[in-house]
């Protein structure tokens, strides 16, 4: 089990921005696919979007708003989501596996997650 630590969640309103941020240790950030998830009230765990060799997403909807984005410098993962709808609304989970996958149970690792809040 490796320690993620997930910061920038928040309250916004429709159609602003938001930028999360995962901090990783190494060998972690380097070695393993790192992904961000979502958990809105009263539904599963959900695919948001991933880093291995190259970012992947969970589909084209969330590819042409959100940004998946890594400094090794800062061992950092982040995920800018733009024009935010009250859908994203939810917990976000960083999460970390041993290869890529869209699949909750393909991460080994998890963190703590960050509140995403965009009212009706």
């Amino acid at each position: 089990q490796v320690q993620l630590v997930e910061s920038g969640g928040g309250l916004v309103q429709t159609g602003d921005s938001l930028r999360l941020s995962c901090k990783a240790p190494e060998p972690t950030f380097t070695n393993y696919n790192m992904g961000w998830f979502r958990q809105a009230p009263g539904k599963e765990r959900e695919f948001v979007a991933a880093w291995r060799f190259n970012p992947y997403y969970a589909d084209d909807s969330v590819k042409d708003r959100f940004t998946i984005s890594r400094d090794t410098a800062k061992n950092t993962m982040y995920l800018q989501m733009n024009s935010l709808k009250p859908e994203a609304t939810g917990v976000y989970y960083c999460a970390a596996g041993p290869y890529a996958s869209r699949a909750a149970n393909g991460y080994t690792s998890w963190g703590r997650g960050t509140q995403v809040t965009v009212p009706e």
